[in-house]
């Protein structure tokens, strides 16, 4: 964590101090053609200035602001709940990177306590449990095998979890680790993974369904990273009330939206750019929908900012968890 918060340092450090270097020497150029010498001072203390607020910005983004979180109440009302599914409690979250966490554990502990607080009668999450290898989640069994719901957990597999970041030279070694987090999952924590297909969960005579697909990215946005979901075996068979579980927003608009009558996608990835001005995110440069709700027709997409860091920072942008809560309606 501390070398990688020193390499950002570093690196925003010498591209903010160069920025108005090179103007001025542009403006030093052009000066000596028309015999006008252009004072340096003013470029010399912007350079300084920019360096010493990124280094403010970015010690409180790893210090402060990387620990701050916010759950996030948001309905979602259609004709097609059922009955006995009117308030039923959705908690989303996603993108754990839980070696966020080695430096100060007790932090992912308030998280599942949040969690739990909130009562929720389901709990999805939306991928990408670890970053770069399946022993950063051990020292955080007893954390996460704490998270309780009524129906239990439902997960998937986001980009970060076919470990396309490591064991680059070694496909095998890669599928074993891919294989390791499946079953520490599923056998260890007890989470029901969802690799495209789906899950009915009843009350009475009423259902709904979750589908839960891999990592699907869609062309011309986001980051080409992998594309192993399959969503039409996933909904196969499936009826009334279905919620998507697709880690990459941008499968939203790819394959989902007009394209299906499934009601609420449940997303991450975009951890919004770990960075909000005024409710702006660059993730918006790379993401058509990139932190939120998003309502197309009788279709909802949301967007989680996530839990944890792939950089150890975040500026405005508290780690979210999400309670998503369903009513009947009656006039659509």
């Amino acid at each position: 964590m501390l070398r990688m918060i020193w390499f950002i340092l570093a690196f925003f450090s010498i591209v903010l101090a160069l920025v108005p270097h090179l103007l001025w020497l542009l403006g030093w150029l052009v000066g000596k053609f028309f015999h006008y010498a252009l004072p340096y001072a003013p470029f010399g203390w912007t350079a300084l200035a920019l360096v010493l607020l990124t280094w403010v910005v970015l010690a409180y983004g790893y210090f402060f602001g990387r620990w701050q979180q916010k759950t996030v109440c948001v309905e979602i009302e259609r004709e097609n709940i059922p009955t006995a599914f009117e308030g039923y409690r959705i908690v989303h979250i996603s993108d754990l990177h839980l070696g966020t966490y080695d430096d100060r554990p007790e932090q992912l502990q308030r998280v599942v306590d949040s969690i739990n607080e909130l009562k929720p009668d389901l709990i999805c999450f939306t991928g990408d449990l670890v970053s770069l290898s399946v022993d950063e989640a051990m020292p955080y069994t007893q954390i996460l095998k704490s998270l309780h719901a009524k129906d239990g957990v439902m997960s998937i597999l986001g980009n970060h979890d076919f470990f396309i970041y490591s064991f680059r030279d070694h496909p095998q070694r890669r599928q074993e680790e891919v294989e390791r987090l499946i079953g520490y999952e599923r056998q260890t924590l007890g989470w029901q993974l969802l690799r495209n297909e789906h899950c009915v969960i009843h009350r009475g005579a009423d259902s709904i369904t979750l589908i839960g697909v891999d990592n699907t990215h869609g062309a011309g946005q986001g980051f080409n990273t992998v594309d192993h979901g399959d969503l039409a075996k996933a909904m196969a068979g499936t009826k009334g009330l279905r919620i998507l579980l697709s880690h990459d927003p941008s499968h939203w608009a790819a394959e989902v939206v007009g394209k299906t009558d499934i009601a609420l996608t449940l997303s991450g990835h975009t951890h919004a750019a770990q960075f909000k001005i005024l409710g702006w995110t660059p993730a918006s440069w790379m993401f058509r929908q990139s932190a939120g709700r998003y309502d197309v027709g009788s279709q909802t997409l949301y967007v989680t900012a996530g839990i944890g860091c792939t950089v150890p920072f975040r500026v405005n942008c508290p780690s979210e968890i999400t309670l998503i809560t369903l009513h009947k309606s009656t006039n659509q």
